[in-house]
C-alpha cells in the first residue's frame, strides 16, 4: 500500500500554508508567480505530447473513445448523483470540490505505470493518457462552467480569457515548440520533473494561503472529512467496477480491458490543481481537497490490483515495442 511521497510534501505546504500564509504584498507576489508556475506547466505538457504518439494511437480509437466516456461523463454523473449528500454527510463546499474532481481528465504516468504492471497494452495506455489530459484542457472548464455555476467563476470573458491565456495558449505554444525542444525535454525529464512538481507546491501553497486569511476552512468539520473519504472510497469502487467490467461487456481483451479500468478511473493531480487555481481563485483551497485525497486513495488500490493482475494465469507480457514506449509523452509523476 504505497504513500506517495509527494502527497507528503503537498500536506507539508498546506501545513505551511496555514501557519504562515502570504498576506499583502507577499500574497501579490505569491500570486503572480502561481499564475506563470501554470503558465509554465501546460508549456512542458505540450512539449511532452508526442503527436505521433497521439496519431499512431488513433488507430484505437474505440478504447480511447472509451476512457474518455468513462472520464468525462460517467465520472460527472457519478459526481451529480453525489448532490443528495448534502448537507448531512458533505458540506457544499466539500461537494463542490468532489464534483470538480469527476471533472478532471485521467492520469498519464500512473496510468502507465499500473498498466505495464499488470501486463496491459502500455502503447495504448500512453495514448489514452495523453488524449485525455489533452481533452481535459478543454472539457474540463467547459464542464465545470455548466456543472459548478457561479462556483466555478461561471462563464464570463474574464474566466474564459484566463482559462485561455493560463492554459490553452502554453499548451499549444510547447507542442508547436516540441520539434525543436522535445530531445531536450526528454533528456531531462527528471529534472525537469522537480520544476513540475515545485510549481504544483506553489500552486498549493498560494491557494491555501488565500483560504487561511479568508477563513474559509473553518467551514469543514472531522466529521464532514471522513464523510468526503468515505464517499470517495466509493466512487473509487464503482469507477474500477465500472470499467473493468463494462470493457468486458464492449468486448475488449484483457490487455486493453487493463487500460480502460486504470486510465478510465482515475484522475490527475498534476492537471487538476492547476485549472482549480484558474477556475476558483480564492476558493480553490477546498476545491482541491477532495482531489487530494483521491489521488492518494487510487494509488494505493491501483497497486493492489495491478499486482493482482501481474499474477492472473491469462496474463502475458506486453509486446516489446511497449518497454521501449514506456516513457514517450508521459507527464509528472505527480499527476
Amino acid at each position: 500500500m504505497p504513500v506517495d511521497p509527494y502527497i507528503l510534501l503537498l500536506l507539508g505546504t498546506v501545513g505551511l500554508a496555514a501557519l504562515l500564509p502570504a498576506r499583502g504584498t507577499a500574497a501579490d507576489v505569491a500570486s503572480g508567480a502561481s499564475t506563470a508556475a501554470i503558465a509554465f506547466l501546460f508549456f512542458l505538457y505540450g512539449a511532452r505530447l508526442s503527436t505521433r504518439e497521439a496519431l499512431a494511437g488513433l488507430k484505437h480509437w474505440r478504447l480511447h473513445l472509451t476512457v474518455l466516456a468513462c472520464t468525462f461523463v460517467v465520472f460527472p454523473l457519478l459526481g451529480l448523483a453525489a448532490r443528495g449528500l448534502v448537507p448531512v454527510v458533505l458540506t457544499h463546499s466539500l461537494y463542490t470540490g468532489l464534483l470538480f474532481l469527476t471533472l478532471v481528465p485521467s492520469t498519464i504516468q500512473s496510468s502507465i505505470a499500473f498498466t505495464s504492471l499488470a501486463r496491459g497494452n502500455v502503447p495504448a495506455a500512453i495514448c489514452a493518457g495523453s488524449f485525455s489530459s489533452l481533452a481535459g484542457i478543454v472539457i474540463t472548464p467547459l464542464l465545470a462552467a455548466v456543472l459548478l455555476g457561479s462556483s466555478a467563476g461561471g462563464f464570463s470573458t474574464d474566466s474564459l480569457g484566463r482559462i485561455v491565456l493560463q492554459l490553452l495558449v502554453p499548451f499549444v505554444a510547447g507542442q508547436l515548440l516540441r520539434p525543436w525542444i522535445g530531445d531536450f525535454v526528454t533528456r531531462n525529464k527528471k529534472v525537469l520533473s522537480l520544476v513540475d512538481r515545485g510549481s504544483i507546491l506553489l500552486v498549493v501553497y498560494t491557494a491555501f494561503g488565500e483560504g487561511m486569511v479568508q477563513g474559509i476552512w473553518h467551514q469543514v468539520s472531522p466529521l464532514h472529512l471522513a464523510g468526503l473519504l468515505g464517499v470517495e472510497a466509493v466512487l473509487l469502487a464503482v469507477m474500477l467496477t465500472l470499467t473493468w467490467y463494462g470493457g468486458k461487456a464492449l468486448g475488449f481483451d484483457r490487455a486493453d480491458r487493463i487500460v480502460i479500468q486504470f486510465a478510465g478511473s482515475k484522475k490527475s493531480l498534476a492537471s487538476g490543481l492547476p485549472m482549480a487555481s484558474v477556475l476558483f481563485g480564492a476558493q480553490a483551497s477546498l476545491a482541491v481537497l477532495p482531489l487530494m485525497l483521491f489521488h492518494q486513495m487510487q494509488l494505493m488500490v491501483c497497486a493492489v490490483i495491478a499486482g493482482r493482475r501481474s499474477r492472473d494465469p491469462e496474463a502475458v507480457s506486453p509486446a516489446p515495442a511497449a518497454a521501449s514506449r514506456i516513457a514517450v509523452g508521459t507527464g509528472t509523476r505527480s499527476d
